[in-house]
């Protein structure tokens, strides 16, 4: 339990240096985070929350030689701009360091030659493609090619982003080198591995049986690889870029990323703590908490543990790993490579003074047991129904009747009636839940409790009205807004783990001073006879105009990629021109046109073909509203004999184009002509 430790370290996956963070990095990662690093010292706990840039890896490199500067000019980039909408964020990191820096390069070799000295790796010769004519090996995100699965022809070497599917370099058809453009070749290399078998017991003890509380998507995905048998696995690389191998024999390799980056949460504390930074990692009374996405949980709970079993000298393994699934976008995957993604940087430009409203939208639609969904329509929801209308509303509320009723001073209360009573022991019990809920990592049901507090404080003004026992009881009015004033006091607490810029404005208004988790639920945390600040609103309503430019964002972006990965279908054998001269397609104007029942994709045309009426069927009904097509010139071949569809007999086919999003396009001539032209 948290009462056995003295005190806790947080810290958070490193996000790749390539690029920004999106929300799907917040939701998954840093936003929870941040809500237990805040409510910890709201309770007076003594905590560290660590975090930095993974500066070193193959996406890295890429980005650099695709805008041809150089890696370290691409790490110094995007360090900045994620470690700026951090802080923008309130992401309240105490360090938020980077792994090229002087600290951790020394603290990543020092590990590295500590467990070689140990004798706690293993040597492999392997074979590994090769690009000749760059003349250097191609680690898995240089090699792209046909992915065995589900045949997408821009597979990388790590993973197939089109089915998910984790890959090798040689499991691709037809691989390629992404520098190059060449075929690579096999080529032997040499490496270090960490036997990660070695521990395989102490893991399945230490994780199985020691820690059966965590997340059922963290330890069953742990359970998964220790059932499977653990292999060894290389922590060096032919790279350029990154930390070099402290080894005479190792010149031109560095060590991996998933070896280096972990060592990051070293480092950054050392950077803080340079003198006292062993206490966060060798104290058995220092509980350390590992926040990351389902992506990292293998190197987080089994990877990075077995690194510190083999380094020994006391080094404590993580007692919580809260990891996250993901979260989708619009009812798609995000991606980085696709641009389909909210950025963190954009989102803070284009909702100026709305960070809270993001942070609040992350946290209730959490991913905390599945994969989520972020749309645009729930964020305005979420923003407007209840952060406006249900918290806002009531601290406003109640603000403005103490300024009506009593010029803005807290009026003392006087004998607490039934419903007092029963508001106050509503608040308590809900801060227990809330503490339970914050205390287990299940944030977003947390989140819940802290809004039902608002709620309850609705439900109290509309039961008491206040404004109406204004006319017969002054008395009465002042216990009825001191309670509801120290209601508001409560919402400033609750949330600040959750919003803490909407929670310091409220504290603020209400000359709260410091707020601490104790404070919670008492029925004196506003004080009689001070006197709060004018009303100001918390939160205000976000229009239709600035939801509908996001979707119309993600809109193009969806064209964009759906023109770039758009490939023709293969020509068709070769036919003669007698062959293809016997097809009769003519021009002819839709007289009418209109959905046929019990049909999802067919629509009945009635063509003016310049000698009569025909009817055709065609299965466009999914990609045209019929009445958009009525008085329009359509294409069609005029010879096929009729077929017989639905009960209906069709006398022709309507030609059309396949675009690259699957739609259809109907095909017409550019310029009006007459009823029955033939197309030559």
């Amino acid at each position: 339990m948290e009462s056995n430790f003295k005190r806790t370290l947080i810290t958070t996956a490193l996000p790749y240096a390539n690029g920004p963070v999106h929300i799907g990095h917040l939701a998954g990662v840093y936003v929870p985070a941040d809500i237990y690093a805040r409510y910890l010292r709201l309770q007076g706990r003594e905590v560290t929350m660590v975090g930095g840039s993974d500066e070193h890896g193959v996406p890295i490199t890429i980005k650099a030689r695709n805008e041809g500067v150089t890696p370290q000019d691409i790490v110094d980039r995007y360090h900045k701009i994620i470690k700026d909408s951090f802080e923008e964020l309130g992401i309240s990191f105490d360090v938020y360091s980077r792994t090229t820096s002087d600290i951790h390069r020394a603290t990543a070799s020092e590990f590295f030659s500590r467990l070689h000295g140990k004798g706690e790796f293993i040597e492999k010769t392997s074979m590994q493609l090769y690009d000749e004519k760059a003349n250097q090996f191609l680690a898995d995100r240089y090699v792209t090619g046909e992915c065995p699965h589900c045949h997408n022809q821009r597979a990388y070497g790590d993973q197939c982003e089109a089915c998910g599917t984790s890959l090798n370099a040689t499991d691709l058809i037809n691989p390629k080198s992404a520098i190059t453009g060449e075929t690579p070749v096999l080529r032997e290399t040499h490496h270090w591995f960490l036997p990660l078998d070695r521990w395989e017991s102490r893991l399945r003890e230490w994780i199985l049986e020691g820690h059966k509380e965590w997340k059922g998507n963290v330890y069953g995905q742990c359970k998964s690889w220790l059932d499977l048998g653990l292999q060894p696995r290389a922590v060096t690389r032919d790279l350029d870029w990154g930390v070099p191998v402290p080894l005479n024999e190792a010149a031109g390799k560095v060590l991996y990323v998933w070896f280096d980056a972990p060592i990051g949460y070293i480092s950054n504390t050392k950077e803080i703590y340079p003198d006292s930074w062993e206490k966060w990692w060798k104290d058995p009374e220092t509980r350390i908490i590992n926040f990351i996405g389902k992506d990292n949980i293998v190197f987080h709970c089994i990877v990075f543990p077995a690194m510190l079993m083999a380094y020994g000298d006391n080094y404590q393994l993580p007692d919580n790993v809260p990891a996250n699934e993901f979260l989708n976008l619009e009812g798609d995957k995000i991606s980085t490579s696709r641009n389909w993604a909210v950025w963190l940087h954009e989102y803070l430009r284009d909702f100026p003074g709305k960070q809270d409203v993001l942070r609040y939208v992350l946290t209730a639609n959490a991913p905390e047991t599945k994969d989520n969904d972020f749309t645009w329509r729930d964020f305005q929801t979420r923003n407007n129904s209840e952060l406006v209308a249900i918290l806002g509303n009531f601290v406003n509320r109640v603000i403005v009747l103490t300024h009506k009723y009593f010029d803005g001073v807290v009026p003392a209360a006087g004998q607490l009636t039934e419903v007092d009573t029963a508001l106050f022991e509503e608040v308590a019990s809900l801060k227990d839940s809330l503490t339970q809920n914050i205390e287990t990592f299940h944030f977003r049901e947390a989140l819940k409790e802290a809004m039902n507090i608002a709620r309850a404080g609705n439900k109290y003004l509309q039961e008491t009205e206040p404004w109406k026992v204004a006319k017969t009881d002054m008395a009465r009015v002042a216990t009825i807004l001191n309670t509801a004033l120290q209601i508001c006091g409560d919402i400033a607490v609750a949330f600040e783990p959750f919003m803490p810029f909407m929670s310091r404005r409220l504290a603020d208004a209400l000359h709260m001073g410091k707020l601490t988790w104790e404070e919670l639920g008492a029925c004196d945390i506003i004080k009689a006879g001070e006197h709060i600040d004018s009303p100001e609103l918390l939160f205000e309503k976000i229009d239709d105009e600035a939801i509908d430019a996001q979707i119309e964002r993600l809109a193009r972006i969806k064209r964009e990629n759906e023109l770039k990965n758009f490939k023709p279908a293969e020509v068709q054998a070769p036919t003669d021109f007698e062959t293809f001269s016997k097809l009769d397609i003519r021009v002819g104007t839709v007289i009418n046109c209109e959905k046929v029942k019990k049909s999802k994709k067919l629509l009945r045309f009635l063509i003016d073909d310049g000698i009569g009426q025909r009817t055709i069927l065609s299965g466009i009904a999914e990609h045209y509203e019929p009445e958009c097509l009525i008085g329009r010139q359509v294409c069609f071949i005029a010879n096929f004999p009729p077929r017989q569809m639905m009960g209906i007999e069709s006398e022709g086919m309507i030609l059309s184009a396949l675009n690259a999003d699957g739609s259809l396009s109907v095909i017409a001539p550019t310029s009006a002509v007459v009823n029955g032209a033939q197309v030559k």
